[in-house]
């Protein structure tokens, strides 16, 4: 009994066909995310809504962390901002594990006494990695977080 063709593709384009859409098919399920993919924790950073700022001018900022592996060092930092200035203050910076889990950040810094006031702010923090690249470590941001929050005596 002899196969006979139906479409008026010949016998090598009908099979090219069959492979082509066999591959469609493969590529389809390998850019499907997993469930575990799609559970994967993910890179952040929080800020707590109080820091502390003390009458020598000493400002405490906190939060929380998680990001996942990285080539260079990591660092959570922070900056500082409170109407009407517009000046932008760094806060201190801190080292970051980057393992996968929820860590504390605090960071501390000083700034000329009057500078802030316990009241509404605005905190940026950043989670940056120094990534080495040539011999000179570039920035690679793993997660940022603008928030309000509130000064207190402290």
């Amino acid at each position: 009994m002899a196969l006979r063709f139906l479409s008026p593709l010949s016998p090598r384009s009908a099979l090219g066909a069959a492979v082509g859409a066999a591959l469609l098919l493969l590529g389809s399920a390998a850019a499907a995310p997993t469930a575990a993919a799609s559970t994967a924790p993910q890179e952040l950073v929080t800020v707590d809504s109080v820091g502390r700022v003390a009458a020598d001018g000493t400002v405490t900022l906190t939060g929380t962390y998680r990001c996942l592996a990285a080539a260079g060092p990591v660092f959570v930092s922070s900056s500082l901002h409170q109407e009407p200035s517009t000046v932008r203050y760094g806060i201190g910076g801190t080292r970051a594990v980057c393992d996968g889990l929820t860590h504390r950040w605090e960071n501390t810094g000083t700034v000329p006494e009057g500078t802030f006031t316990p009241g509404a702010a605005d905190v940026e923090a950043t989670l940056l990695e120094l990534r080495p690249a040539g011999g000179l470590p570039l920035p690679a941001f793993h997660a940022v977080s603008s928030n309000g929050i509130t000064l207190v005596d402290g």
